[in-house]
């Protein structure tokens, strides 16, 4: 089947507009064609969605989740909504994610009254603009020689989010390096004009990029099949607004690993360098046997 960058989007965009099957109560669809573990991205931004859908006057501009079980990609997933908080400035909720009756995934999630305020923020990194880097297509046909079997085909599946890495050998060396990564991303096709659909791309595409930023700096590289790997949490602030059909800049780092975890930090900022997000994420990076 051959998809155009526009059904590419248009499938995204499905997958994150949930069906209310009653108050607080939703059902996201599963990834059409999708097999094994559903990705993390997709429950955070389909119960992102979940929470937003009960919340008229305020804007998220926080979530933390922590990821109980995998999710299974051949079925749907139920998501139920509780309002914990309704106040002038701020609301809360929490969403449970559900699969044949088991929690996978549970959010917390705030929303505030828009307000001026004192301002600061980390400025963007110097790096080169996407139109100076490769496109992901030209990147993979220079290191198809580098790439195992499983990689390959991974790559080369039509996804509805372009990637752009600064330095696009970095997940592919075996040899320690630094655990900083930047890579530039957008949809592949422009997004209705929602910005609360924006925000749960954002949430959606937050779990990209992270967990191997942790294990850049131990001789292990992605796909390794020595390694056991996971989400165990995520946490995202949303400080402005944005479009994710124009290019933002995910630059991630990583602090600290032990005991079987890494912890990954990521920065996103808008072309004209404003910090409109940040991440956190602890990750399993367990050796095998």
């Amino acid at each position: 089947m051959t998809y155009t960058p526009e059904r590419l989007v248009e499938t995204l965009t499905a997958l994150l507009d949930l069906e209310e099957l009653d108050t607080d109560l939703y059902r996201g669809a599963r990834l059409p064609g999708g097999r094994g573990r559903v990705f993390g991205g997709q429950v955070i931004g389909q119960a992102l969605q979940a929470a937003q859908r009960s919340v008229e006057d305020k804007i998220a501009h926080s979530l933390h989740a922590y990821f109980m079980r995998a999710g299974d990609a051949e079925h749907p997933i139920i998501f139920r909504v509780t309002r914990d908080f309704d106040g002038r400035s701020f609301a809360t909720r929490r969403v449970m994610a559900l699969q044949r009756g088991q929690p996978i995934l549970v959010l917390a999630a705030s929303f505030q009254h828009q307000e001026e305020g004192l301002h600061h923020q980390d400025a963007m990194p110097d790096v080169p603009p996407p139109e100076a880097l490769g496109s992901e297509a030209q990147v993979q046909a220079e290191m198809a020689g580098e790439l195992s079997d499983p990689v390959r085909k991974f790559l080369a599946q039509p996804r509805p989010i372009e990637m752009r890495p600064v330095a696009p050998g970095d997940w592919l060396r075996s040899e320690p390096r630094p655990p900083v990564q930047h890579s530039w991303f957008r949809t592949v096709a422009p997004l209705p004009d929602d910005p609360a659909l924006h925000r749960a791309v954002l949430a959606y595409a937050s779990d990209m990029l992270l967990l191997g930023t942790s294990m850049m700096p131990h001789s292990v590289r992605l796909g390794d099949p020595r390694m056991q790997t996971a989400s165990l949490d995520h946490a995202l602030w949303l400080h402005e607004p944005f479009r994710f059909d124009d290019w933002l800049l995910y630059t991630t780092d990583s602090p600290w690993a032990g005991n079987g975890r890494g912890f990954n930090r990521g920065r996103i900022f808008t072309r004209d360098g404003r910090l409109v997000a940040s991440v956190a994420q602890e990750g399993l990076i367990r050796k095998r046997g």
